[in-house]
């Protein structure tokens, strides 16, 4: 790939990379800085890539103003042997970006203009600062002010990332007068968020069959819970025909990546919160806000990034719930058309249509695959639920149970001693061991 409007080379870590950096943040998609190529796509490589790839990020996080943290990926990359870095930049929603130390001047706000960086003028950087996003969740007072991040702190630990004593002002989640915004109130241990998830007989909404809320919680916690309930009525349909065929109901990693989407990218500055509805043909997911300002649908099928929630983004990738800027569209693409989105001025919803009929359907393992065909027409709806989360990971504990299905823990405990008495599971090692299907037991 030679030089584009979307790309530009650099042989090494030069003084001029926050002018790149600067110009593709105020740019409609975003682009691309590689660092160790020259104009000729000949492979120079780094010498020392992983220490300037540290340097890169201070710069920055230090040089760039407003805050560019969640807007951008640094990756290390192999390239005829030797390392290259590759610095992905995301549309920045709070144009205009620039050099800190030169202010919103032509000397600091630059525009990618080609395959040029080209500075911007005076009455550009005066619109677009008028026009800057005046809904941004950094901007907005949180109206509870007494927040505790315990959920929070454990996520980080577990991705051996402890968060010191300044990790509300290092993570953003702090106004300019030091109250907590609504970026820090989302991700407190206690909210008014509300994710739905609601269950319907049919193709329409005419008979609902359940409707469960995750939420007044972490939006962390209330992401993974709705992450490991659909992943219980995503359930596998096999055939037999020579060999075994396990397909699911819809594709798993491009439904994740939906709901990482729905999550992040959601306009929470309305208080509407992503809505997620099964029928019975089909999937919805709906989350509010439409297209970004500046990006067409276009852009925004070929990947191009411009995250509404920067900070939101940012964290979900530093605990492990998303991975790299721009790539959750273009891999939902893989396995369902773009007649599966449907944008409005203020909403974008996403339809998966079932992939097989639910004639033969099975429990899921951990790793995706299937196990023995269940026989559990005996159950309750909410048995069969509890049933295929015990089926998919044997050491759940009780409380997981309950926060999977929002139910409290004598409740679930009711229906694991029902599944108990039809003779369909048992504990193996004790009251302590790990649950098994009978069939399944030594």
């Amino acid at each position: 790939m030679t030089e584009t409007h979307r790309v530009e080379y650099k042989q090494k870590l030069t003084d001029g990379l926050e002018k790149e950096v600067v110009a593709f943040l105020n740019y409609s998609i975003g682009g691309s800085v590689i660092l160790g190529l020259d104009r000729d796509q000949i492979v120079l490589g780094l010498a020392d890539a992983d220490g300037d790839s540290l340097k890169i990020k201070d710069r920055l996080k230090h040089k760039i103003s407003p805050s560019v943290l969640g807007l951008f990926d640094i990756q290390v990359l192999k390239e005829d042997g030797k390392d290259i870095i590759k610095i992905i930049v995301a549309s920045g929603p709070e144009k205009p970006y620039f050099i800190s130390k030169y202010g919103m001047t032509s000397r600091g706000c630059f525009l990618r203009v080609g395959t040029a960086s080209e500075p911007m003028p005076q009455p550009m950087i005066d619109e677009l600062f008028a026009t800057r996003t005046r809904h941004s969740l950094s901007k907005i007072k949180s109206e509870k002010q007494d927040l505790s991040f315990s959920q929070l702190r454990i996520y980080y630990d577990e991705k051996d990332k402890t968060l010191n004593d300044q990790f509300t002002h290092n993570l953003e989640l702090l106004s300019k007068d030091g109250s907590y915004n609504y970026n820090g109130y989302l991700l407190s241990d206690v909210n008014v968020s509300s994710f739905k998830l609601a269950v319907y007989e049919g193709r329409d909404r005419g008979q609902l069959l359940s409707a469960e809320e995750y939420g007044n919680t972490c939006i962390i916690t209330a992401a993974k819970k709705l992450f490991d309930r659909l992943d219980v009525e995503n359930r596998t349909h096999s055939e037999i025909d020579g060999d075994r065929v396990d397909t699911r109901l819809w594709n798993q990693e491009a439904l994740r990546e939906a709901v990482r989407n729905a999550f992040v990218h959601n306009d929470y500055s309305r208080e509407s919160f992503p809505k997620f509805e099964i029928f019975s043909d089909r999937i919805e997911i709906t989350s509010a806000g439409g297209l970004p300002e500046g990006l067409s649908q276009e852009e925004f099928f070929l990947g191009y990034s411009a995250p509404r929630n920067k900070v939101l983004m940012r964290i979900f990738r530093d605990v492990g719930l998303v991975e790299s800027l721009g790539i959750g569209i273009p891999k939902i693409l893989e396995t369902y058309n773009r007649d599966c989105f449907e944008f409005t001025d203020h909403f974008l919803r996403m339809k998966f249509f079932k992939e097989v009929s639910e004639e033969t359907v099975t429990s899921n393992n951990g790793d995706g695959g299937a196990q023995e065909e269940l026989q559990i027409s005996g159950l309750t709806d909410r048995q069969k639920d509890v049933y295929l989360l015990i089926m998919a990971n044997p050491k759940i504990t009780r409380q997981d149970l309950a926060d999977a299905l929002s139910i409290n823990p004598s409740a679930v405990q009711k229906h694991i001693d029902a599944i108990k008495e039809l003779g369909l599971i048992e504990r193996k090692g004790g009251t302590r061991g790990a649950w098994a299907a009978i069939d399944q037991l030594d």
